[in-house]
């Protein structure tokens, strides 16, 4: 599955004036002012993409408020059942892991630290046995010790998906794939553990057993679904409304859909946490429900970041740039948006005819429908984005990046596959999406043109999991061509790549392998990659699975998606990551009092 996120971006009607105004054009001349000049209460922000592949004004000076705003509640604020990207990322303020991601800009957040243990495990040399010893010093905020048992019952309840649902299931997956274990509260055992996949023969002490090796398991271990829940305090659905702390911020007070507050947490050790910098004195979120409201509220000063970070809206955006562009970040966010075939709907069946599309779109008018090149994002030419080890941006097997339509191989495509003259389909979007509809849009003109017949079909974006994510419903809506987005879980071939092309992850419902791929060339290639611990040389496994992938032409990338993310001038140590999709570090966030 991927990290859910939302989406708020401005609207077909207004793409042209969205265009201009990130390339410095309007009416009144001299868009995107060229003085950087910060807005966030005063002051000069530090300049534009001050906090891409760098740390934006540095400091370790304690103390203040900082003030986030959304428009988007998180799914879940309880660490095993949370799968909302930004929740993910701010959950480190009051969950800790065993290991987590690295505190630095970029890419090098795709590296791994020791969090709760000591280092990054002992590992067997069959690859399927991990062994962690606990750190001294790490405490719950009443100062009680974290045990080995407190993170083996908090995994455990990954398994109670009738009861607390929602979360990622990768735990279960590599520990008990068989789905034997029934969860900690169907548990007939007196403590309460008894998956015999994880052993804790003392307090500091756990140990995993895995079905066969899996390269991503240290990365499964720093999502959010395998921090520790004490088994006292887990009063199961309702533990969203105030988890207990293991961070160095606990709950002082969260009105859902309204307002929340994170305190410090005296009884947290900084001398067992080299990851977190814990500056601020509190934390604070208000939950909105106006976007245009939100964005003017950041650019006056009255709160410092947009939780959900999934891009300013197109009036909000053009203002920053022009006022206040020096407050801006411009990062990718790992995700890629794309149309995929299903051959289960002819005639995409035959690899020409899905061929034919993606020559006959016009790739430069598909970005400028997702906003253009900051808004929405690079010109995609393969399925494997930037920030997953193993991405080769120069492997561009259609010339995507030249950015117009080939015409003439279109043609060339549509005679092999049988089609001279064109065929029918229907194009399946989102209608909460208003950039997805602008891209369907725009590949109905570009087909158009070679003879293939679209028409449209926006259906309720909250109903996915049962429309195109049903094959046989996708079947009987004549969804040729689907319009979607995606991104990883973690950042590797396998968070990003499996569920979208592996054909032993087809469903019923819910599936996300729209195409229905079943390439067992492709399938074998991702348990060699999976199987490998080595990333770079895992990368290199999963570059081969991409280009399969492509080869077949089973989807058509848009953009390796990029968005404009504001930052107050208040903020300190400021950067983006990409283990959390382009978003900020939150957990070493600081403010100018």
């Amino acid at each position: 599955m991927a990290t859910q996120r939302t989406s708020r971006r401005g609207t077909v009607a207004g793409a042209a004036l969205v265009v201009a105004a990130l390339v410095g054009v309007t009416a009144c001349g001299g868009g995107g002012s060229s003085k950087d000049n910060g807005g966030g209460g005063g002051g000069k922000g530090p300049g534009f993409n001050a906090g891409v592949e760098k740390v934006a004004s540095p400091s370790d000076k304690k103390g203040g408020e900082l003030k986030f705003i959304a428009t988007q509640e998180s799914d879940s604020w309880d660490p095993q059942r949370m799968y909302y990207g930004f929740a993910w990322d701010f959950a480190r303020y009051y969950t800790r892991t065993l290991v987590t991601s690295k505190p630095a800009p970029g890419h090098e957040s795709a590296e791994l630290v020791p969090d709760m243990a000591t280092d990054l495990g002992k590992i067997s040399d069959d690859k399927k046995t991990y062994t962690f010893t606990l750190k001294d010093g790490i405490t719950w905020e009443d100062g009680r010790p974290i045990t080995a048992q407190d993170i083996k019952y908090g995994i455990e309840r990954t398994w109670a998906q009738d009861k607390i649902s929602g979360g990622p299931t990768w735990l279960m997956q590599v520990l008990d794939p068989e789905k034997k274990y029934k969860g900690p509260y169907k548990d007939e055992s007196k403590d309460k553990l008894g998956l015999s996949a994880i052993e804790t023969p003392n307090e500091k002490t756990i140990t995993f057993k895995l079905a066969k090796p899996n390269g991503d398991f240290l990365q499964m271990l720093a999502l959010p679904a395998a921090a520790p829940v004490p088994r006292d305090k887990d009063n199961a659905e309702k533990y969203n409304l105030r988890p207990y702390s293991s961070g160095p911020y606990k709950f002082e007070s969260y009105s859902p859909n309204k307002s929340m507050v994170l305190v410090r947490n005296d009884k947290w050790n900084k001398d067992s946490d080299k990851v977190r910098k814990a500056l601020p004195d509190k934390i604070s979120i208000k939950f909105t429900t106006n976007a245009d409201a939100m964005d003017s509220d950041l650019i006056a000063g009255n709160y410092d970041v947009d939780l959900n970070a999934t891009g300013m809206g197109s009036a909000g955006r053009q203002k920053a740039l022009q006022t206040a562009k020096g407050n801006l970040d411009n990062p990718q966010t790992g995700f890629i948006r794309y149309a995929a075939f299903p051959k289960s709907v002819a005639p995409f069946d035959n690899e020409h005819c899905r061929k034919a599309v993606i020559y006959g779109a016009d790739h430069t008018s598909l970005q400028t429908a997702r906003g253009g090149p900051q808004a929405g994002g690079d010109i995609g030419v393969n399925m494997l984005p930037p920030a997953v080890t193993g991405h080769d941006g120069s492997y561009d097997p259609y010339n995507l990046k030249q950015g117009a339509a080939d015409i003439n191989k279109a043609k060339e495509e549509l005679k092999l596959c049988g089609k001279p003259e064109g065929f029918k389909t229907t194009i399946a979007v989102r209608n909460n999406k208003p950039q997805e509809i602008a891209t369907a849009e725009s590949l109905q003109a570009s087909l158009k043109k070679i003879g293939i017949e679209t028409q449209i079909d926006q259906y309720d974006g909250a109903q996915s999991q049962s429309v195109v994510g049903a094959p046989k419903n996708v079947k009987n809506k004549n969804y040729g061509i689907i319009v979607f987005g995606w991104g990883a879980d973690f950042p590797s071939g396998q968070g990003f790549l499996q569920p979208i092309v592996d054909g032993r992850f087809i469903l019923d419902t819910a599936n996300q392998n729209y195409p229905e791929l079943n390439d067992p060339k492709v399938n074998e290639l991702m348990d060699q990659a999976i199987a490998e611990t080595d990333p770079q040389k895992a990368g290199k496994i999963y570059q081969e699975a991409n280009k399969k992938v492509m080869e077949g032409a089973w989807y058509l990338p848009f953009t390796f998606e990029k968005n404009i993310i504001w930052r107050s001038s208040r903020l300190t140590n400021v950067y983006t990551t990409d283990a959390f999709n382009g978003r900020y570090d939150y957990a070493s966030l600081g403010v100018v009092k």
